[in-house]
């Protein structure tokens, strides 16, 4: 039994160094009271009973030798039996009196907390491990909250060291090897932040999907944090760039509105296990961002001040008092999954066996999967796909996005592989075999099948679940390239993971994707408003509640499309290509059939260039122009860089490139490169004419073949001849290579080719080409066929 060191401690007095003695929370606590309160970060401030004070307490109650003898023997997989031996613990220690010096001093500080008055406040747990300080044991332990009153402060300690003999907590000790008698718990008295008034959440100093590490990442709902926590709410969501927030610039580059249909609050018992409610969260206050951009500044310069000071990536909880309005850290912990986590490695997949064939088609992706067949024949029924399923249908388009993601594979009738399936397919690193032509007819639902994109060009379907050999290559050590390899990303939630991927940038960066998947509205609709339809309108001012006016959403869903892709990549450059909706496209948009021609063949029709300079779309241009420029000039994004499609003429060239000025995006100014989409016959045969207004071609080999060959790519009758290596094809990408390397500009490609055939990669190494965009899941294969290639000319441009 100790006698000479105390019970309880306040955290103004602890350090990490004492972790053995109050676990990692508490320890924590104390060292940023300590450390961080002079540079701005607010902590609660309480105090914390000690390790020695729960093993003098579970001596004297006599709890230790019958813990030990309920234990001894114990079956945790049994998990009836679990149950009755935890539940019976947790009840000997509940009820057990805490020894007399324990109770005086945590009555000491808990008078000193509240000035002699009664202080409301949160319980924590903060377990640790005797032999091993640093051992995780997060969210095993309970938290009570609302807590008011010396009584129900003593009482709710005694619940918390109980819940150190939780079923989940027992368990883990046991499969981690650890000696029940060998952990402790502190419990910790935190003064209460009164959040049920205000907001609350987590954020981490990484991506905790990716563990790209130049963000945080916060969630925030209105109440106290335990919803979010516990999974309980759907949260907001907001991305604060780093460098950004260095800069002193605007550095949110990504939000997202979460339903927050519930909320914590107090309750008017302040006793443990009922001090606390759940109630709903009015209908207008679910519709709006539950915290500011300004708060999410603070909270994320928090984050990077802690990060710092521990170094290394944090998992932290804030709430927002409601009573004062301001921001505190109510715990902060390592991040222990993405940190610890290899980005070293790519997958590559193989056969070992093989089945009958069922259908066949383009292969996507080179990767294979395997589930059960879900066959989706009207998008109505899009939400019977489960995660793991094989998604068949006939085709996609956009909405089906989210369904995709939980497939472990797709296959569809239609489409050639630069379809929406195949551009999805990728993007989510998913298999996918389109153009199948008979998949929904022979594939049936319920099905067990292997889908194979490892064989090539063509794509199988297998019966039945076949072995898989899976390789992981390393990409940290790969041997230099002879040009610079950039990717095609179009979809910003999967940037800070591609990031990963070794790149020298991004060489397409659709912002039709952003278009279609972030906001969802044609810009005529939004600029008309309120005077749309009744249904239109509906959609704008549910879309749009959060930022103020629908204008002000469109634009700022561009821009954080665009913040993103910049900062995944940043400092290397990102070419982002302006909206290149054809109108059947842009009228799918909800409002758009208003707006849009009916055109025979849309590929050919109202598009590209032509579309920015007219009339009837200006002012929805000037939109994703206010979006760039806000990306390069407010947030300090400048490695963004432009790219207009299609180009038919030399005077939409000088026009579209004066409008870019008019609207405060003039080529090199602040830096700004703007280059164009050489993918129409007329920019390859008048490219030194073209290249007066631009700052470089970007190659789009997949209209640009079509249109030289006269074909339809997506036409399963002639989709044989789509080639990009046919001779035409490449006498017209000669000549524009040849015709920048002239004029010392830049020239790179970023059409589907080079990733689909490595042999046209290396022909376009040896033309002197400066850059190849790939698809993701093409880019360490392709970079190492190349690394093995002949050298390039001297390139015009660096």
């Amino acid at each position: 039994m100790s006698t000479s060191s105390p019970y309880v401690l306040a955290f103004e007095a602890l350090r990490m160094t004492d972790v053995e003695n109050v676990g990692g929370k508490n320890a924590s606590l104390g060292e940023m009271i300590s450390q961080l309160s002079r540079m701005g970060v607010r902590v609660p401030g309480g105090f914390a009973t000690t390790a020695d004070a729960f093993r003098d307490f579970l001596t004297e109650t006599g709890l230790s030798e019958r813990i030990a003898g309920a234990m001894n023997g114990l079956d945790v997989d049994d998990v009836t039996k679990l149950a009755e031996t935890g539940r019976k613990i947790r009840q000997w220690i509940s009820e057990a009196p805490l020894p007399a010096r324990l109770r005086d001093e945590i009555a000491v500080h808990y008078r000193k907390l509240g000035d002699g008055a009664d202080a409301t406040v949160a319980v924590r747990s903060s377990a640790t491990a005797e032999d091993l300080p640093d051992a995780s044991f997060a969210g095993q332990q309970e938290t009570y909250l609302n807590i008011r009153g010396l009584e129900n402060v003593i009482d709710a300690v005694r619940h918390t060291f109980a819940s150190l003999y939780n079923d989940r907590a027992i368990a883990y000790r046991v499969h981690k090897g650890f000696d029940h008698a060998g952990v402790a718990l502190s419990a910790g008295i935190q003064r209460m932040v009164r959040s049920d008034l205000g907001a609350s959440g987590v954020m981490f100093t990484i991506d905790t999907e990716s563990g790209f590490d130049q963000v945080v990442f916060i969630t925030s709902s209105y109440g106290l944090g335990e919803t979010v926590v516990q999974g309980a709410v759907n949260p907001d969501e907001f991305y604060v760039w780093k460098p950004g927030l260095d800069q002193k610039r605007h550095a949110v580059i990504r939000r997202a509105l979460g339903a927050k249909a519930i909320k914590m609050v107090f309750s008017e018992d302040a006793s443990a296990g009922k001090s606390v409610v759940t109630v709903p969260v009015p209908e207008a206050d679910r519709r709006q961002y539950s915290i500011s951009d300004d708060e999410a500044h603070e909270l994320a310069r928090y984050a990077v001040t802690i990060e710092k000071h521990y170094g290394r990536p944090m998992d932290i909880e804030w709430g927002r008092d409601g009573s004062d309005g301001k921001l505190y850290i109510l715990q902060a912990r390592p991040e222990t999954v993405k940190s610890n986590a290899s980005h070293e490695t790519q997958q590559s997949f193989r056969l070992k066996t093989r089945s009958e064939v069922l259908v066949s088609g383009r292969a996507i992706g080179n990767r294979a999967g395997i589930g059960v067949v879900r066959l989706i024949r009207d998008p109505s029924e899009m939400n019977r796909v489960q995660t793991g399923d094989v998604l068949v249908t006939d085709m996609t388009d956009p909405d089906w996005e989210p369904v995709m993601k939980r497939a472990a594979a797709i296959v569809t009738n239609r489409g050639g592989r630069t379809c929406h399936a195949a551009i999805i397919a990728r993007e989510l690193g998913i298999p996918a075999v389109v153009g199948c032509n008979d998949a929904t007819q022979v594939l049936k639902d319920g099905m067990e099948v292997t889908v194979s994109c490892t064989e090539g060009d063509t794509g199988f379907v297998y019966r039945g679940r076949l072995e898989v050999e899976v390789t992981d290559l390393s990409v940290q050590k790969l041997p230099d390239p002879p040009v610079k390899i950039y990717m095609n990303v179009g979809n910003p939630e999967l940037a800070f993971e591609f990031s990963r991927l070794p790149n020298a940038g991004v060489g397409l960066a659709r912002l039709e994707f952003i278009i279609a998947r972030m906001i969802g509205v044609h810009p005529k609709a939004v600029l008309a408003y309120p005077d749309v339809p009744v249904d239109v309108r509906h959609v704008i001012e549910s879309h749009s509640a959060a930022y103020g006016n629908p204008e002000a959403f469109y634009v700022e869903k561009l821009t954080e499309g665009i913040a993103t892709l910049a900062a995944a990549f940043h400092p290397k450059p990102v070419i982002v290509r302006l909206s290149d909706f054809k109108s059947n496209e842009y009228s799918s948009l909800v409002g758009g059939k208003r707006y849009e021609p009916d055109e025979e063949n849309p590929m050919l029709g109202f598009r590209g260039a032509s579309r920015y300079v007219s009339s009837s779309f200006r002012d929805c241009f000037e939109l994703e122009c206010r979006a760039l420029r806000r990306v390069r000039d407010e947030m300090g994004l400048t490695n963004v860089e432009i790219m207009v499609p299609f180009v038919r003429n030399v005077d939409e060239a000088r026009q579209v490139v004066a409008l870019l000025a008019d609207n405060g995006l003039k080529r090199g100014t602040n830096g700004l490169k703007v280059v164009m989409m050489c993918e129409i016959p007329s920019n390859a045969l008048l490219a030194d004419q073209f290249l007066q207004y631009f700052d470089g071609f970007s190659i789009g080999s997949n209209d640009l073949t079509q249109l030289t060959l006269g074909l339809d790519r997506d036409s399963g009758i002639v989709a044989d001849s789509f080639d990009e290596r046919d001779p035409a094809v490449k006498a017209l990408l000669h000549m524009a290579i040849q015709a920048c390397r002239k004029h010392g500009k830049y020239v790179g490609i970023c059409g589907q080719g080079p990733s689909d055939h490595p042999d046209l990669a290396q022909w376009l190494v040896q033309e002197g080409i400066d850059t190849i965009s790939l698809n993701p899941d093409t880019v360490v294969d392709t970079w190492l066929f190349l690394a093995n290639s002949p050298r390039k000319p001297e390139p015009a441009t660096t």
